[in-house]
């Protein structure tokens, strides 16, 4: 990075959110869509979850994070809010790398819903059966 004012800048998704993550050296304060984190999101493990890319790097309190987040649920959001904040910090810290794989935090998890397919209830529920 040129300046020390330069934000990092990372782009986590997660089933259909997308989150949009921007860092810069600050004191540890966090906003998701204009709001704060115990704000946006009110379950304890989506709140861990956004927060483990820091602790795993011992960056809590170091950067300053924003964020816009949209699609999908609190889960798939918070899942995606991670994934951005960990790769903006491997771009801001090459050094935080290895302890950002080591707990898989840069890994996309690229699981989605399945269509619903024809003849069935859902993906994969058939009908039920009526012996009479």
């Amino acid at each position: 990075m040129a300046t020390k004012t330069a934000d990092a800048i990372g782009t986590g998704r997660r089933k259909t959110a997308v989150a949009r993550v921007r860092l810069r050296a600050g004191n540890g304060a966090i906003s998701i869509n204009q709001r704060t984190l115990d704000e946006y999101f009110h379950n304890e493990r989506d709140r861990g979850s956004v927060m483990a890319p820091l602790q795993s790097s011992e960056n809590v309190g170091k950067w300053d994070v924003w964020v816009r987040v949209e699609g999908g649920g609190s889960t798939g959001q918070a899942e995606a809010v991670m994934l951005g904040i960990a790769r903006a910090l491997k771009k801001a810290n090459p050094d935080a790398e290895p302890a950002l794989r080591e707990k898989h935090l840069l890994t996309r998890d690229d699981r989605k819903k399945e269509r619903k397919h024809y003849g069935l209830r859902g993906a994969r529920r058939g009908t039920q059966f009526s012996k009479r």
